[in-house]
């Protein structure tokens, strides 16, 4: 049975309660134990169901406002160009189809749990985007519990059985490492984001490996919390050491670390690229602005952003996609890569 033709009666039917009873479930209305609700919403993502957008409109449910909360300092999430297009992307498509963005900035993934259960028993939301997943993430069984409409902004292995959205790190990672051992840098550094984070251990994993066949002569790997305070101090540390004993080359987990990795070898007396190559990752218009410009693993986010909402869209329906990546990121040589000139 395809989740084209699955119909409301075929989860009453494999969940052993009435059609009436599913109703209930969905809309979160008194009635039934909790056994049986689970068991609902079990029969429902078995068979791949969802209620019809307009059926749960008419239901009261609402399907106007879509849900994102992220867990980053509001200060930090202002200065940080990845957000910023992903949001433009994800609202470009909300407005095709009349809808709002509910966006909180969170603390913790705790609290972002009780958040999504508020939201969705309280009918503040038709669905959420879940974003910056990590290992036995908690949103994941919430999510199911509720028989919340989620797409998954992270890799399957991070997301459980949640409808996903990812990009592949690993063969990002990998293909500016090469890029880099190609030029003649034997000796490659990573700052990388924060190390809770499932794609930063993704990418942490993919650069070992691929430093270890490509940067015999040493490989360093920071962790950071993505700001440029962060990115400048792993850098500066970076680069303290002796001539030999220093890397020549060094990937960066975001533009704004890469910028301020760019102000910190000036400060030092090192050009880019002579003395250091630096490569940023998400291709912003910061990377642009620079002297020199700084090469990027080049990605779509606005594209992302889109790509993700109307795929929650489909979760809503039961008409969309399912899981898949996005195009993985492309190699951008510019003015900050250069073969090493020692």
């Amino acid at each position: 049975m395809t989740a084209s033709r699955v119909t409301i009666k075929d989860v009453a039917a494999r969940a052993g309660v009435s059609k009436g009873a599913v109703s209930l479930a969905f809309n979160h209305k008194p009635g039934l134990s909790e056994a049986t609700r689970e068991r609902i919403f079990r029969a429902a993502r078995e068979l791949g169901w969802a209620p019809n957008l307009t059926a749960r409109s008419l239901a009261g449910a609402r399907v106007d406002v879509v849900g994102l909360a992220i867990c980053r300092p509001a200060r930090m999430l202002g200065l940080e160009p990845f957000y910023m297009e992903f949001v433009s992307g994800v609202e470009s498509v909300l407005t095709e189809h009349s809808c709002s963005l509910l966006l909180r900035l969170v603390r913790n993934l705790q609290q972002e749990a009780g958040l999504l259960e508020s939201w969705w028993k309280g009918r503040q939301i038709g669905g959420s985007i879940l974003v910056d997943f990590q290992a036995d993430d908690p949103r994941v069984a919430v999510a199911e519990r509720l028989g919340l409409p989620v797409v998954a902004v992270g890799h399957p292995s991070l997301t459980g059985g949640l409808t996903s959205v990812w990009t592949d790190d690993a063969t990002a990672v990998t293909e500016a490492v090469r890029y880099l051992a190609a030029l003649g840098h034997r000796r490659i550094a990573r700052v990388g984001g924060a190390a809770a984070l499932g794609h930063t251990a993704i990418r942490t994993a993919a650069f070992d490996e691929a430093a270890r066949a490509l940067a015999p002569a040493g490989a360093w790997q920071v962790a950071t919390d993505f700001s440029g305070e962060a990115g400048a101090r792993a850098t500066r540390s970076l680069l303290s050491a002796a001539a030999p004993d220093r890397p020549t080359a060094i990937v960066y987990d975001n533009d704004i670390m890469a910028v301020a990795g760019l102000s910190v070898a000036a400060e030092m007396g090192l050009k880019v690229p002579d003395d250091v190559s630096l490569l940023a990752w998400d291709d912003s218009q910061l990377c642009r602005l620079t002297h020199p410009t700084l090469s990027a693993m080049s990605h779509d986010v606005h594209g992302f952003g889109a790509d993700v909402a109307r795929t929650l869209f489909g979760v809503i329906t039961g008409e969309g996609p399912g899981s898949h990546p996005v195009p993985t990121p492309v190699l951008t040589p510019r003015g900050s890569t250069a073969p090493p000139s020692r």
